[in-house]
This record gives C-alpha cells, sequence and structure tokens, in this order.
C-alpha cells in the first residue's frame, strides 16, 4: 500500500499504521480513510495529501 505525504507539514500516512488516535484502523488504505478525516500533525483536509514516492 501507499505512503501519502501532507503537503502542508510533511506528516506521512503509513496505511500499515493507520491513525488509530483518530479511529482509522492499521491497514486501511488512504482511499478508504473519511473524506472529513485531517492531518492528526496539523488539521490539514485529506484533499491536501499527495503520494509519497
Amino acid at each position: 500500500m501507499r505512503k501519502y505525504v501532507c503537503t502542508v507539514c510533511q506528516w506521512v500516512y503509513d496505511p500499515e499504521e493507520g491513525d488509530p488516535d483518530n479511529g482509522v484502523a492499521p491497514g486501511t488504505p488512504f482511499a478508504e480513510i473519511p473524506e472529513d478525516w485531517v492531518c492528526p500533525e496539523c488539521g490539514a483536509e485529506k484533499s491536501e495529501f499527495e503520494v509519497l514516492e
């Protein structure tokens, strides 16, 4: 699964880890994260993330 990076603060979403503190279970692909989820580091919207190359 691909990792995604926040273009605002550079926090990386790793699907293997998820974001359990904010309701995203480990193993959740980025595409399956709810649209109202925000970056846990800076609060940026999901649309501010890009695929980490």
